[in-house]
């Protein structure tokens, strides 16, 4: 199992190949590009904290978190399949978060030698992703949460052919939002919502008939518009 630093230097150069495949076949860069030039850039390498939005400032003191780590994983692209990134929709009978959009992952356990290896198990678990499927590009800053829980998001790139198996205890339904949608900054609003007696603002993302929201939509804005910095 490669962690993200033993898999960069393998899989950064197969994508710098690449890149010039795609701009060949695309006059304007891809989502899929735009991931690749942060993730090899240096400013990736100290990735920042997740604070927006401010319900994720609320958390004070860090030290009784649990850890925790999720997955992102992003189809690579293809002269004719656009990127995109896998999500999952939450079982119902789930006691927290049932019938959210969710991504992959969840608690680190003793067994897992650091949050790669938590993302990459919790991802076989719950939707059927093999390790030896993913190649680890890099992971975006902790976010805390004010469920106890401070969790690392991991990026990973898979190819578009594989199958995914739904484990039905904990997922509902699989399925793909395209990249150029998640890496759309404009594409996020803002709404409210009550919590221990506050109104909050959060985040959210439509995609046809999916709300995501919550700590993935946060995520998910955060990789957005850390592209979009580097990029601008």
């Amino acid at each position: 199992m490669k962690n993200a630093d033993e898999s960069r230097h393998f899989f950064i150069s197969d994508l710098l190949q690449q890149r010039e495949i795609v701009l060949t076949e695309n006059s304007a860069a891809t989502p899929f590009i735009s991931l690749m030039d942060f993730f090899v850039s240096e400013e990736s390498k100290a990735p920042k904290r997740i604070t927006q939005p401010d319900v994720y400032r609320a958390v004070k003191d860090e030290s009784k978190l649990r850890s925790a780590a999720v997955l992102l994983p992003i189809t690579r692209h293809e002269s004719h399949i656009e990127s995109s990134l896998v999500l999952t929709v939450r079982s119902e009978n789930l006691k927290s978060h049932a019938g959210q959009i969710s991504l992959p992952g969840g608690t680190k356990e003793e067994r897992d030698d650091d949050e790669v290896a938590t993302a990459l198990r919790e991802s076989e678990e719950e939707i059927g992703l093999k390790a030896e499927h993913v190649e680890i590009i890099g992971r975006l800053g902790t976010l805390a949460l004010p469920s106890g829980f401070i969790v690392s998001p991991i990026v990973g790139v898979i190819e578009n052919d594989l199958n995914f198996v739904a484990q039905p205890e904990e997922v509902a339904d699989i399925f793909h939002a395209p990249l150029e949608l998640i890496l759309d900054v404009d594409a996020y609003q803002k709404s409210t919502v009550e919590f221990k007696g506050a109104d909050r603002t959060i985040l959210e993302l439509h995609y046809e008939d999916y709300r995501i929201w919550g700590a993935t939509a946060a995520i998910l804005y955060h990789l957005a518009r850390e592209i979009a910095r580097f990029k601008n």
